[in-house]
């Protein structure tokens, strides 16, 4: 089975109230399946929801990836120090985007 969500977590909680030893068979299995199926349901949610923010920053880092693309037009002579600075912070944020993007994946 995969990782634990928050929401998984709950249904455990709601599990071990909700079902009382005292229950009959059938009722037992059948809040058993349903409570199994909510648990699939909510992992697949967070499961997109993981994978959609992983999408959401490799979009990111194309569009970042736009703006660096001016680092060909440079030289090392160049008159404005400061566009420098800017493309080493063009570099971090491309980092840290992909670091979430695979952390996200990860949580898959």
């Amino acid at each position: 089975m995969s990782r634990a969500t928050p929401a998984s977590e709950l249904i455990d909680r709601l599990r071990r109230v909700l079902r009382p030893e005292d229950l009959d068979c059938a009722c037992r299995e059948t809040l058993d399946g349903a409570l199994d199926r909510f648990d699939q349901l909510e992992r697949r949610r967070e499961a997109r929801r993981q994978f959609a923010t992983a999408r959401d920053h490799k979009e990111r880092i194309t569009a970042l990836l736009g703006f660096l693309s001016d680092l060909d037009s440079l030289t090392e002579a160049e008159s404005d120090r400061s566009v420098f600075e800017e493309m080493a912070l063009l570099f971090a944020e491309i980092g840290r985007s992909a670091q979430a993007g695979a952390a996200a994946l990860r949580e898959l």
